[in-house]
């Protein structure tokens, strides 16, 4: 039945659009066809059995239905996970605990769980101890990353703080978040945290050997999140990389280039090295287009000419507008040099000198004005008697002396 039923619900479900979300919760459940219909046939046999037969007769059946529902159920809860391998670890171990649960084999199984254990001293670890810790620890952790998310994008949409301190805000919120779920776990299974003193030290020597490059990005990324140097959105250039930036994380800074590339940059580098940001303090920036003419235009009518040019380019702003200087008496041409500022040097430099010199094509083609190319002049010599280039020495003219 689900083999027929299940291709005409897909039709039916890919006429969603525009919300994802629904669409895959719904997938979710068509994925699941053969497990619905599997428990409405037995829910029907149970009630009917509970009514042509002894009660006893449909026990089993009952039992059935009830993992049945626990399956599907979970099987469906569990896509909300990205990772499939997780998802169904997540899936198995959930439905073993609501199986034990249906079938009253719970308490029996943590009594064997709490007899394997482990002593030393005045501490006791079991196997029930441990699930119940690492149960806790990944759903605390789960639930804080959840909670992390769900107020960073909150604070993305205060207004009143920028950029920088909306994503530092974030990282602490999350960083605490974390710390809170690990000590409600570690404390729920009764463990003392004081008797983590001794592999704190530990962990303190081990992060100043095996962790000194993650923690140097870490506070890297603080300090540049506390002095605003970078933030979300600017233009800036390291080394060979020129791009925008898309994200701050707490590792490494995010740099998307003009041809799509998304370089992950430490935050270590960005403190260490030289980076040029183009929007620092104002998203304006300057850009030069040399240029030479001939020498029998007119010089003032050409700076005229070619600032007019450049302001009628679209991405010039009306705020600044462009200056054109006549530099020095080439040796073919009077050179120029035109300046004119942007806004968005996100959106590239090179298109936009590329225009700018398509828009002084045009104007000098319009006013006769001419772009000269170097030349060079060759004078051929010819003498009355050539002398030969060389000349091979033989016996006879070594011996007369030539």
């Amino acid at each position: 039945m689900a083999h027929m039923i299940e291709p005409i619900c897909e039709q039916k479900v890919r006429m969603v659009k525009g919300k994802p979300g629904l669409m895959r919760w719904l997938v979710a459940l068509l994925r699941n066809t053969h497990w619905i219909l599997f428990f409405l046939l037995l829910l029907s046999t149970y009630h009917l059995m509970q009514a042509l037969t002894w009660p006893s007769h449909s026990y089993f059946i009952g039992i059935v239905a009830k993992l049945a529902l626990a399956w599907m159920i979970i099987s469906v809860m569990s896509k909300a996970i990205r990772s499939r391998a997780l998802a169904r670890i997540v899936a198995y171990f959930c439905w073993v605990f609501a199986a034990l649960w249906m079938l009253g084999q719970i308490e029996n199984v943590t009594e064997v769980m709490d007899s394997i254990a482990f002593s030393a001293g005045n501490f006791r670890l079991s196997v029930l101890i441990l699930t119940k810790g690492v149960i806790l620890v990944v759903g605390l952790l789960w639930l804080a990353g959840i909670v992390g998310k769900y107020l960073d994008r909150k604070l993305q949409e205060v207004e009143d703080l920028n950029p920088s301190l909306q994503v530092l805000t974030g990282k602490i919120i999350r960083v605490l978040l974390v710390i809170i779920a690990l000590v409600m776990a570690l404390s729920s299974i009764g463990i003392d945290l004081t008797a983590l003193t001794f592999f704190s030290g530990a962990l303190g020597v081990g992060i100043g050997f095996g962790l000194q490059k993650v923690i140097s990005n870490f506070i890297s990324g603080i300090i540049i999140l506390l002095d605003k140097s970078i933030k979300p959105g600017d233009t800036i250039s390291l080394g060979d990389t020129f791009g925008w930036i898309r994200e701050l994380r707490a590792r490494f800074v995010s740099v998307i280039t003009r041809d799509g590339k998304e370089f992950l940059i430490p935050n270590e580098d960005l403190i260490t090295q030289q980076v040029i940001n183009w929007s620092f303090t104002d998203k304006m920036i300057r850009l030069d287009v040399p240029f030479g003419v001939s020498y029998d235009s007119d010089p003032h009518e050409v700076s005229r000419i070619a600032i007019e040019a450049c302001s009628s380019v679209e991405r010039i702003p009306k705020t600044r507008a462009p200056v054109c200087w006549m530099t020095e008496f080439g040796d073919s041409s009077l050179n120029f040099l035109l300046r004119f500022w942007i806004e968005d040097p996100q959106n590239g430099l090179t298109n936009i000198r590329g225009a700018v010199m398509l828009a002084l094509w045009d104007a000098f083609k319009e006013n006769n004005i001419g772009i000269p190319y170097p030349h060079r002049e060759v004078i051929l010599k010819t003498a009355s008697s050539p002398t030969p280039a060389f000349q091979i020495d033989t016996p006879e003219r070594i011996k007369n002396g030539e």
